[in-house]
């Protein structure tokens, strides 16, 4: 089997749990009269919605989305650095859904009844729904980081989010002055894609050893390791190697404030002045999601993963970035995983079944420039006992390991995920 096979094959089968026939699912008569509204378009709701309708083609299944197109995360390091350009980043939401039935609403929620299971629209009607699933994403945590906020941020670009902020920064590091410094705050987890600031480290390192090769990428971490550090410091010791220097808070300690009008970064012990300052701040859960009565104290959804059913509220499914399903990192992989065994969960319980067990995957690649990839696996099952993921099996690629063909099986595994979740 050809490596893009074995993608096909576990993106179709991994994301369904142990579910082998839908249609062992469906009784006659249960499901069509059942309402599950989907909140948020991306690589978790749109799965999802996509999902239930695979699986009961009866369900009545309506996907709430305010915008009509939608600007995705991952591939955006590529952009900033100037490898792809900026409308492939860009989807549509009516060539995703069109044909399956599902209905798409273009509105906001801005408020939602659990007990009478209504969401309330910005417009000003509302839909009932038997289960709600909500794929928020992630919003920001301004106020933890001293001197920078949402105003700041479009001077100072977060990019953790697509689009102008993404442009925003591919302009800043394009004009910037020979032999500058781009400098990159990394948050404590958990964050939305672990490995991402040190996959725009390296593409930007890749950018300016060829147009500003007396240029600096230094990487301000919150954190004492990360995701797949091993192949990544090799990498860049072998690909740029006196360009990028990461820097731990063992060293300098943690950030204290920062100067924005100066682009300066004060830790508790030093500073350091940039020219192109990259500020990837804290985060949570995305806005819906506090709207929705369902995040703790950690600015999290708690959820079950046996359903991804919220512990707060009955009858709301929480999936993507915004849920916590730790040892599961937050990726557009886990949330399609995520949104497909939810569907498969969801479609029993209004069936009158008992959900099956889940098996998940993440699986994520991270570019070191553009032909050369570095990759990261995991599969979680349920443990019982604690309600919760527990980890099966993991690995990664090793520092010594072919990177050339990790950078193809890498572009095989974009056109896969997209096509699955925008084609």
């Amino acid at each position: 089997m050809t490596r893009r096979g074995w993608l096909k094959v576990g993106l179709a089968s991994w994301g369904w749990g142990m579910i082998s026939c839908s249609h062992s699912l469906s009784q006659p008569g249960t499901l069509g009269s059942a309402r599950v509204v989907v909140a948020g378009g991306g690589f978790g709701g749109l799965n999802a919605a996509k999902a239930l309708k695979r699986l009961a083609p009866e369900l009545q299944v309506t996907l709430v989305e305010r915008q009509a197109v939608y600007s995705r995360c991952p591939g955006s390091n590529l952009v900033i650095a100037g490898i792809e350009p900026m409308d492939t980043l860009v989807h549509d939401f009516a060539d995703s859904t069109q044909g399956m039935g599902i209905e798409v609403v273009r509105d906001s929620i801005v408020g939602v009844d659990s007990r009478t299971r209504r969401v309330k629209l910005q417009t000003g009607s509302s839909l009932p729904y038997d289960r709600l699933i909500l794929s928020p994403g992630i919003d920001f945590r301004w106020n933890d980081i001293e001197g920078y906020g949402e105003s700041a941020s479009q001077a100072i670009p977060h990019a953790w989010k697509s689009g102008q902020q993404t442009q925003l920064l591919r302009d800043q590091i394009a004009s910037m002055r020979p032999g500058g410094i781009v400098l990159i705050t990394v948050p404590e987890n958990p964050y939305r894609c672990p490995p991402g600031p040190y996959e725009r480290a390296s593409l930007i390192a890749y950018y300016l050893s060829r147009h500003n090769p007396k240029a600096k990428v230094i990487v301000l971490d919150a954190k004492t390791k990360f995701s797949k550090q091993a192949a990544f410091s090799q990498a860049w010791r072998q690909l740029y190697p006196g360009m990028i220097e990461w820097v731990s808070p063992e060293l300098e300690g943690r950030i204290d404030h920062i100067d924005a009008r100066n682009r300066v970064v004060h830790t508790e012990f030093n500073h350091h002045p940039a020219d192109v300052l990259n500020v990837i701040p804290p985060q949570r859960a995305g806005d819906l999601a506090r709207l929705a009565g369902v995040t703790d104290e950690t600015g999290w959804c708690p959820v079950d993963p046996l359903t991804f059913e919220s512990r707060l509220q009955a009858g709301i499914h929480v999936i993507g970035d915004a849920c916590s399903a730790a040892p599961m990192p937050k990726s557009a992989f886990s949330a399609q995983s995520q949104a497909r065994y939810c569907s498969a969960a969801i479609v029993a319980l209004l069936s009158g079944q008992a959900p099956a067990y889940p098996r998940l995957i993440n699986h994520c690649y991270s570019f070191v420039d553009p032909s050369r990839a570095i990759s990261v696996t995991g599969v979680y099952g349920y443990e019982t006992s604690t309600r919760s993921l527990t980890t099966l099996s993991s690995g990664e690629t090793a520092p010594n390991g072919d990177w050339v063909k990790e950078g193809l099986y890498a572009h095989d595994w974009y056109d896969l995920i997209m096509e699955e979740t925008f084609g």
